[in-house]
């Protein structure tokens, strides 16, 4: 199987990032025939106030009805059907009453939603050089840990700030994963010291494929411009990055080998060796 991980640079106009992710996943499918292509996180709409992020976010049809959704919904469906490929839609808004969710859909290539995951952990955090965060004040998290098939591979879902909670990726890899996907929007502050080194810190842990595909460049806030991280990249069960975009707008594509996965856990069977469930929690200590 081999995936694609986009690299996108989207702003506030939401057409315009539709248009831009169609461009760059057709670049992609047409170089490297990928059998599934990611898109990073909220791609439809990086930036703007919170009611341009309500007015660009898509109330989603109920799972399972087949019922038709908003231009982005309906767009990562049509390239999944148009490509007979597995199509990762990163994360779009999710509409929920006056409220959004942070939200992965996975398409099969006959244009059915095979799962869905909203983001479990927000982004409320202060960067190194004072600027604040508060992902909480328009989206509310998820509840539930999410893996589906991509043909023969069992995927597990997860977006960005996840990365930084392991418990998450061993519950994936628990519930049975391979291929983890882990679409973001890194800022450029927090992901120049921590985005590798933490996306193969997971895949080491999980002994799975991450891939994480990433947005890249600047947009605009309410409080002026932002940056993100970008260097989308493929990472092997072992930990080694196999693919990965530098700055700028691109793809990179990388074939996920299954022998590969088998080999690293029969020689470090690290699940089999775990001793303390993922819910302990130490005694307080005592005086």
């Amino acid at each position: 199987m081999r995936v694609s991980v986009v690299q996108m640079n989207p702003g506030a106009d939401k057409a315009a990032n539709i248009a831009q992710a169609e461009r760059l996943s057709t670049a992609a499918i047409e170089a490297d025939r990928p059998d599934i292509v990611a898109l990073p996180e909220i791609w439809t709409c990086l930036g703007g106030d919170r009611a341009t992020k309500l007015a660009a976010a898509e109330l989603l049809p109920e799972p399972g009805s087949n019922a038709r959704g908003g231009e982005a919904y309906e767009a990562l469906r049509a390239m999944a059907v148009a490509n007979r490929i597995h199509v990762h839609g990163g994360s779009i808004g999710e509409r929920v009453g006056d409220r959004l969710r942070n939200t992965s859909l996975l398409f099969a290539p006959d244009g059915r939603e095979v799962a869905r995951y909203s983001k479990l952990h927000l982004f409320d955090i202060t960067a190194p050089d004072g600027t604040g965060y508060r992902e909480s004040s328009t989206y509310d998290a998820g509840s539930a840990v999410v893996t589906a098939r991509a043909g023969d591979t069992a995927c597990g879902l997860a977006i960005c700030y996840d990365v930084r909670f392991p418990e998450l990726f061993l519950s994936l890899r628990q519930a049975g994963a391979e291929l983890i996907f882990l679409p973001a929007a890194f800022t450029l502050q927090t992901g120049k010291d921590h985005w590798e080194v933490l996306v193969r810190a997971r895949a080491i842990e999980t002994q799975c494929w991450i891939a994480a595909p990433a947005t890249w460049g600047q947009h605009m806030e309410p409080k002026g411009p932002r940056h993100t991280f970008g260097h989308s990249l493929i990472c092997d069960p072992w930990g080694h990055v196999v693919a990965k975009c530098s700055d700028g707008t691109g793809w990179a594509t990388a074939r996920i080998d299954p022998a590969i996965t088998a080999r690293v856990r029969a020689d470090m069977p690290v699940l089999e060796h775990r001793r303390l469930p993922l819910d302990h929690r130490p005694a307080a200590p005592t005086a």
